[in-house]
């Protein structure tokens, strides 16, 4: 993205520059292949925490001080579709500082706020580089913001936005009515799958702990820890371990609308008993005629499948922060309880294996 820094702010006639007041950078409505990189890179990986810009005001093409000014999070993937949607028109975009996280996740979580949106109006001397006294906010951030306080404390009057910023040129051209279409806030099976990359990514990367662990209890004997008897016992948590996730973090997230319950965390579970259930028949394997594995199977895995896709809830508009506290109020007790009841059960399958008991 290439950023040109302007020596000036537009100013009304008669007015001066206010001492130390900030230069403003320009920013182009195309995208470039960085751009691109950029999107793929913060939709796969932890990049993401790290993808800014600036918090501060932006020109798109030849703003003046009747241009509009649009309000975003400094998440350079946010930022970077509002000031795509621009093409073709003269704007301001007001980036506020949410610490790298898009509107509606940094609004739920207060640093897409009012005191922040309060704090940066007066750091840009906003009320210098435009006449009105008009700023758009998207619609999910609207939970964060008080527009009341606002018009109160700056003198700008808060319009709320259509959900998507791709109807943003249309918005303005019906002078700032929103249609039903552009309140509707759409989450459909597409927009899911973009987001699973992200749900998978932090899943795998406590897999190998996970994978540790599991050799280790089945390949330890009395005599040391065997590598067939490893292999062997524990391959089949293993398999059921990586279905955990595909099924957590892909089917459901992919699933939501259609798998019965509100509750995430009994939507992730019911997937995993189905699943459990499809890959115990699905394929033969000696041990699990003994029951202490069996059980201690079928009670892990459809609850590590629950815990994942109860992680779904950061990325979803399906629920709010008030049910996220409360399913997680419940769910963890059961997580916890269930983890070590599946642990126990197996060192008791040891402990027979061993003769001990």
């Amino acid at each position: 993205m290439g950023i040109e820094k302007l020596s000036f702010l537009p100013r009304p006639l008669g007015v001066k520059k206010a001492a130390g007041q900030p230069t403003v950078s320009k920013v182009s409505s195309e995208w470039t292949w960085n751009d691109h990189l950029g999107q793929i890179r913060c939709r796969v990986s932890s990049f993401r925490m790290r993808y800014t810009v600036n918090p501060g005001l932006y020109a798109v093409g030849e703003p003046d001080e009747a241009s509009d000014v649009f309000v975003t999070a400094n998440y350079k993937l946010s930022f970077d579709i509002v000031r795509r949607e621009l093409r073709g028109l003269n704007a301001w975009i007001l980036a506020l500082d949410t610490k790298g996280i898009n509107v509606w996740c940094a609004a739920g979580k207060g640093t897409f706020g009012t005191n922040e949106l309060i704090n940066r109006i007066k750091e840009t001397n906003l009320h210098n580089v435009v006449t009105h006294r008009r700023i758009i906010i998207p619609q999910l951030g609207a939970v964060g913001v008080n527009a009341r306080i606002i018009q109160q404390r700056t003198g700008f009057r808060v319009y709320f936005g259509p959900v998507c910023a791709k109807d943003i040129p249309a918005y303005i051209r019906a002078e700032y009515v929103k249609t039903p279409e552009m309140r509707l806030v759409r989450f459909n099976m597409l927009d899911r799958l973009v987001l699973t990359p992200m749900e998978i990514n932090p899943a795998m990367k406590k897999f190998p702990l996970f994978g540790l662990i599991v050799l280790i209890l089945f390949g330890i004997q009395p005599s040391g820890i065997l590598f067939e008897d490893a292999w062997e016992g524990g391959m089949p948590f293993l398999i059921f371990g990586l279905m955990s996730v595909f099924i957590g973090a892909f089917i459901t997230p992919l699933l939501l609308p259609f798998i019965p319950f509100r509750s995430f965390a009994v939507k992730g579970w019911l997937t995993g008993v189905i699943s459990v259930f499809a890959l115990m028949k699905g394929i033969e394997l000696s041990y699990y005629k003994n029951l202490f594995p069996l059980t201690a199977a079928y009670i892990f895995f459809p609850l590590a499948s629950s815990y994942i896709g109860l992680q779904f809830t950061g990325s979803t508009t399906f629920t709010s922060m008030s049910g996220v506290k409360k399913e997680l109020k419940i769910a963890v007790p059961v997580y916890l309880t269930a983890t070590a009841l599946s642990l126990l059960i197996l060192i008791i399958y040891k402990l027979f294996q061993w003769k001990i008991i």
